[in-house]
């Protein structure tokens, strides 16, 4: 009798023995972002300083990027996207600008995260004429260094080769140490863009699948439809897991701003 308890014994503990050695399986991680044009004080900025606000809250984002940011001493109008900060809650703010520290008016573009941030910097793209920026935060999700950037690049319709330029100045920049990289801003340029064609290859895809919308400029404003705000995320890192406009909605016939808004969640893989 005791060879075979201790036999049923050994049957019974054999399944539990195969589970302990199955990994854990590890939850996924995702990362909610935004990007947004917010047409600095244009416009009735009285009117779209609450909207910008709500449009923003409503997102519930780990990193907001924002273009087109302003603080003029002169008009009384503090640095945008420290009001933001301010205003939404538990974000720390970063902003960047070719203006001097100090000047009393400053444009430029700014992240706010509310995740652990380890490093802060920031860089003028070549060409330098051109005055464009980036910056950058390397940021922690559940343990994990992620880099995520800010930019704003060339306008015209026919600097796809400055774009291309910015774009090249902007990649040389950042480290190159393996951490996931995602840029977010305003491209001033569709997907098909000759100056967007590393952005569109095999290392990054778009959260916003091309084609997905019709616009993120704002038709209300006068603009053309054109989808130029894009978050772009390396491929080895993330998978897209949803992406949408926001801000795209008036309120009494009044809108954030000329942009749409781009938010996106990532999962890290």
């Amino acid at each position: 009798m005791m060879a075979r308890r201790s036999l049923l014994g050994a049957v019974a503990l054999t399944p539990l023995a195969a589970c302990a050695a199955v990994p854990p399986i590890r939850p996924a991680v995702e990362l909610k972002l935004v990007t947004f044009n917010i047409w600095h004080d244009q416009g009735d900025w009285a009117a779209r300083r609450p909207l910008l606000v709500a449009a923003l809250k409503a997102q519930d984002a780990d990193v907001i990027a924002l273009q087109e940011v302003l603080q003029d001493s002169a008009v009384g109008l503090e640095n945008q996207a420290a009001m933001l900060a301010r205003e939404l809650g538990g974000y720390r703010v970063a902003f960047v600008s070719t203006d001097p520290e100090g000047a009393p008016r400053r444009y430029g573009n700014a992240l706010l995260t509310r995740l652990p941030v380890l490093t802060e910097a920031s860089t003028r793209l070549q060409p330098l004429d051109d005055y464009r920026t980036a910056l950058r935060l390397r940021v922690t999700v559940q343990g994990r260094p992620v880099n995520v950037v800010v930019t704003h690049l060339a306008w015209q319709d026919d600097a796809g080769s400055v774009r291309a330029l910015q774009i090249a100045s902007l990649l040389d920049w950042l480290p190159n140490d393996g951490a996931p990289l995602v840029i977010l801003g305003d491209f001033n340029a569709a997907q098909d863009d000759s100056g967007l064609s590393v952005l569109i290859g095999p290392r990054f895809f778009s959260a916003l699948p091309r084609g997905s919308v019709a616009t993120t400029l704002n038709p209300a404003r006068g603009h053309p439809n054109r989808v130029i705000d894009h978050i772009f995320a390396e491929r080895s890192a993330f998978a897209p897991v949803a992406a949408h406009l926001f801000g795209d909605t008036p309120t009494n016939g009044e809108y954030p701003s000329d942009h749409f808004g781009v938010a996106a969640t990532l999962r890290l893989i």
